[in-house]
């Protein structure tokens, strides 16, 4: 594979497991994200439910697009994802899989290319496909002078 691009997000922990996601778009709203109870507060989603909203909104854009390139019509379709987690045999609580429903109107349903596109959007979604694939993550830690604390293989 080669690189096409990139981005960065910023993220900065407000209090206690409240991080606040600052986008690379300037018109994109910041993201308040927080773990459930018994750590956080819920006050925002969390990292699961966000991965979750990533594929579900990833094949749902798919979808629309090869259906209607030129702009889909309003309220044409609805999402709806289900993480499922499961326990490792270290006991650590993982993302399992999920399910993805994609729910269309009528006028996509009927739409002269829904053949042709049933068979092909989800290998045009990034996230779901990445995720699906297997996504090598990088980790290191710093400190803020930028000496590496740690770096996983």
């Amino acid at each position: 594979m080669t690189e096409e691009g990139r981005f960065t997000i910023h993220l900065e922990q407000q209090e206690n497991y409240q991080i606040n996601v600052r986008f690379d778009w300037e018109k994109a709203a910041d993201l308040l994200l927080d773990e459930p109870p018994p750590l956080g507060g819920a006050a925002g989603p969390n990292a699961a439910r966000l991965l979750a909203a990533a594929a579900a909104n990833c094949l749902s854009a798919s979808l629309l697009y090869c259906l209607a390139k030129e702009g889909p019509p309003a309220n044409s379709l609805r999402t709806e994802a289900t993480a499922i987690m499961v326990r490792t045999e270290k006991k650590r609580l993982r993302i399992g899989g999920m399910e993805v429903k994609l729910i269309i109107n009528d006028e996509l349903a009927g739409s002269k290319r829904f053949d042709r596109c049933k068979d092909l959007f989800e290998d045009f979604c990034i996230v779901s496909a990445s995720i699906r694939d297997g996504v090598p993550i990088q980790v290191s830690v710093e400190d803020e002078k930028g000496q590496v604390l740690h770096r996983s293989a």
